[in-house]
């Protein structure tokens, strides 16, 4: 994957989950040769106006500042090699980071942000993110998702209709090369109720076929894939959302491309990964397919 000197952002809010962001961020960045970017953005002059004057800052600017100072120490000390930059932004953070997203080459992220109830559901800053950023957002979930020397766990690819031109299949594999760990690309297939319904005597017949046909389009999809990757290839008869959910259980990341649609409230994210984004036990990356 080339990214240039495109840094990994990494949107911070002072909680615990944006802290173990930092340090995704921090690994990733440093992996890749590239700067990392700390950002805060808050409409805190929503709350508190201009009524402060002269030199005094609104206490909630104050506390931003705050807390991208921690972030990029936070960083500076897990990596001291690399470059660190922080920045406030007053904007709405959906916006400041999807903006950020433009000239980065990943965005990271925690699963909720502060006040959010006590559940494995995602904030929906990340999941805003995930379903417009032109980038892969990386959504870090629990204490650090396995992240370390020798403890970062496999990549898990949910291999889907783009073939070998897929971006995820792509970004899957520079992952496991970063981190040195294996690929374990899954493709999900379903036997249509009707075709066994229809054909009693021919009940096993239908399943083979979809299960060759899977095979087959893991095979596409992963054929360009270098043979220095570990590459351990499956597929699994199953909804691709639980399918992908059990096959990430000890995964360091999870990877699935956005195949996003335009309803009624907008751009909004596939079935598959808006449901693995909510319940994967991993960090989980989301990359956007060319449309």
């Amino acid at each position: 994957m080339t990214t240039g000197e495109r840094p990994v952002v990494v949107g911070v809010d002072g909680s615990a989950p944006s802290l173990h962001a930092v340090d995704r961020a921090a690994d990733e960045a440093a992996l890749r040769r590239v700067p990392l970017r700390v950002v805060y953005a808050s409409l805190w002059e929503r709350y508190e106006g201009t009524a402060l004057a002269g030199d005094h800052k609104p206490a909630e600017e104050v506390r931003a500042d705050d807390i991208v100072a921690v972030a990029a120490r936070r960083a500076r000390e897990r990596r001291p090699e690399l470059a660190v930059s922080a920045e406030v932004v007053a904007e709405e953070p959906e916006y400041v980071l999807v903006r950020e997203g433009r000239a980065a080459s990943a965005l990271v992220l925690g699963t909720r942000g502060r006040g959010s109830v006590r559940e494995l559901l995602l904030g929906s800053v990340s999941l805003a993110v995930a379903a417009h950023a032109h980038c892969p957002v990386i959504v870090v979930r629990g204490a650090g998702d396995g992240v370390g020397a020798g403890t970062h766990g496999p990549v898990v690819l949910g291999v889907g209709a783009h073939g070998k031109d897929s971006a995820a299949v792509r970004f899957a594999v520079a992952e496991a090369r970063l981190h040195r760990v294996p690929l374990d690309a899954v493709r999900a297939w379903r036997c249509p109720a009707r075709e066994s319904v229809e054909h009693p005597l021919l009940s096993g017949e239908p399943a083979r076929l979809h299960e060759e046909h899977a095979a087959e389009a893991l095979e596409e999809a992963l054929a360009d894939v270098p043979a220095d990757v570990e590459l351990r290839r499956r597929t699994v008869e199953g909804p691709a959302r639980d399918v992908l959910l059990d096959a990430a259980r000890d995964a360091g990341l999870l990877v699935v491309g956005a195949r996003r649609t335009h309803g009624h409230l907008g751009l909004q994210l596939g079935r598959v990964a808006h449901g693995v984004l909510h319940r994967a036990a991993c960090a989980v990356a989301v990359v956007p397919e060319p449309e």
